[in-house]
């Protein structure tokens, strides 16, 4: 049985972090609301909790799932060979709707899909997301909706689309954008600009000019 939480009271939100907290670390699945869109998340270091995920929206491994984490200094531990242009996006977009696909340690024991080798990383700007990931560590989050289905921007419409198999819903509002973040790959020696979404083309050359539109 779900529990849902309405983090507009103080401590409904208190009780709510504290059980998804809780819920993350036994493996389960929580639904969290972000500056973008509502999020279904786990342990990213639980191989199960990542299968339990990618199987409650209906998603195959060849679609990896992103991570989200609290603070850009936790990517010192997640990722390798990042560019002085990949630092530089971090500083002026994090937290916020941009998300970079960067080569991730070898050594991390996860298993987030058929990554080949990378990872999709973003810190997201939202307070009760926030300050789940630091309770928590970094998490496996999607958009929390089947695959196929509409992007969530409240948490009823994450919670009709996965239902039970959600163990703790944090409702925390209608998302302040409803946009998917942009997602670029910072693997090469070029920037390179997988998917337009919230953060404008415009806004990202604005820090690295040499920037290239994927095809």
């Amino acid at each position: 049985m779900s529990r849902r939480y309405d983090c507009a009271d103080a401590g409904d939100r208190a009780t709510g972090l504290r059980e998804a907290a809780s819920a993350v670390r036994r493996g389960e699945l929580v639904v969290l609301p972000t500056d973008t869109l509502y999020g279904v998340g786990a342990d990213a270091f639980s191989p199960e909790a990542v299968a339990a995920l990618l199987a409650a929206k209906g998603r195959g491994r060849n679609m990896p799932s992103p991570v989200l984490v609290g603070s850009p200094t936790t990517l010192h531990g997640l990722v390798t060979d990042f560019s002085e242009q990949a630092w530089e996006l971090v500083d002026a977009f994090w937290p916020g709707g941009l998300t970079l696909v960067a080569r991730h340690q070898p050594s991390l024991r996860w298993d987030l899909g058929e990554t080949r080798g990378t990872v999709a990383v973003r810190m997201p700007l939202h307070p009760v997301a926030i300050e789940l990931l630091n309770a928590t560590g970094p998490m496996a989050v999607s958009s929390a909706n089947r695959t196929g289905g509409p992007s969530p921007a409240t948490c009823d419409e994450a919670q009709q689309q996965l239902g039970d198999a959600i163990s703790v819903y944090l409702d925390g509002g209608t998302a302040d954008h409803a946009t998917a973040s942009s997602i670029v790959d910072v693997t090469g020696k070029v920037p390179v600009l997988l998917r337009a979404g919230a953060i404008s083309v415009e806004q990202l050359r604005e820090v690295v000019p040499d920037l290239e539109a994927g095809s």
